[in-house]
């Protein structure tokens, strides 16, 4: 660095009136964002808001750009709730459209954006409730300014009980893995709907009561992604695939547990249809 020369510089310290009024004026501070809290149910522009925003970061099965291009530089641009910006929303996956469309509202929460909610938070090491609260804004405003993508591609699975019984999995937007699969028996069946998946393992103990009243316990059970109560995507042993065995899980071979695992996360969305 250059060093500058020393120059002597006598400066007048004296306010006039009018600087020493305007000193003492207090500087008006933007009054503080007051964060919605937003779930399952909720309706509005601020549920619009939050998909946009999340959508934008690839969290969920729909992109969304502005209408007009914006560098967004502020928390007061990133919380307008009351009237957020005019943007175009797209589909990633014509065949997971099919399957999620009628979920899709922009201004309704629904089992779309609670999972996105829940992959975010997963994300961002907060509690995983699908509940978007004042800590989920804060996050989700400053992954916004920074340009966060999500830590992974937008992932569907998708079930169907007709036979033979089978698991179709998508990737960014692409079909990534199909699989038999057994679902519940009659006396245990798995129920259809959309969930997302809330709880994961890589290798559980597996216990509880039969149908007949006797006892289960299996130990290692590999790859379990829980998508609603007791109900969870996992490998299991079985001589044949593709009709009702469990007791309400999703049973997979083991390879195909495994390549399912690397693909769904905390948040992913699971149909089972019958």
């Amino acid at each position: 660095m250059r060093k500058q020369p020393s120059v002597s510089v006598t400066i007048s310290t004296q306010k006039s009136p009018q600087d020493t009024a305007s000193s003492n004026t207090p500087h008006k501070q933007p009054p503080p964002v007051s964060y919605p809290s937003l779930q399952t149910g909720s309706k509005g522009s601020a549920v619009l808001r939050l998909q946009q925003l999340l959508a934008s970061l690839g969290y969920m099965p729909v992109t969304w750009s502005p209408k007009h291009k914006q560098k967004l530089t502020s928390k007061l641009e990133l919380t307008d709730f009351k009237s957020p910006p005019q943007g175009v929303w797209k589909w990633r996956s014509h065949s997971v459209q099919t399957h999620l469309s009628h979920f899709f509202n922009k201004e309704a929460y629904s089992v779309i954006t609670q999972g996105a909610v829940m992959s975010f938070e997963a994300d961002h090491n907060l509690k995983t409730d699908g509940i978007a609260g004042p800590e989920v804004w804060k996050t989700l405003i400053s992954a916004s300014l920074k340009h966060e993508q999500a830590h992974y591609r937008y992932a569907y699975v998708y079930v169907t009980k007709h036979r033979p019984e089978r698991l179709t999995l998508w990737y960014n937007g692409k079909v990534v893995e199909t699989s038999l699969a057994n679902t519940g028996i009659s006396q245990s069946p798995t129920q259809d709907g959309t969930w997302p998946v809330y709880l994961r393992y890589r290798s559980q103990t597996m216990q509880g009561t039969n149908p007949n009243g006797s006892h289960y316990k299996d130990k290692g059970v590999p790859y379990v992604n829980y998508f609603h109560g007791g109900d969870a995507v996992h490998g299991f042993i079985r001589s044949s695939y593709g009709f009702p065995q469990s007791l309400g899980c999703v049973e997979l071979p083991i390879s195909k547990a495994k390549i399912s695992w690397n693909y769904i996360h905390y948040g992913t969305l699971v149909t089972v249809a019958g």
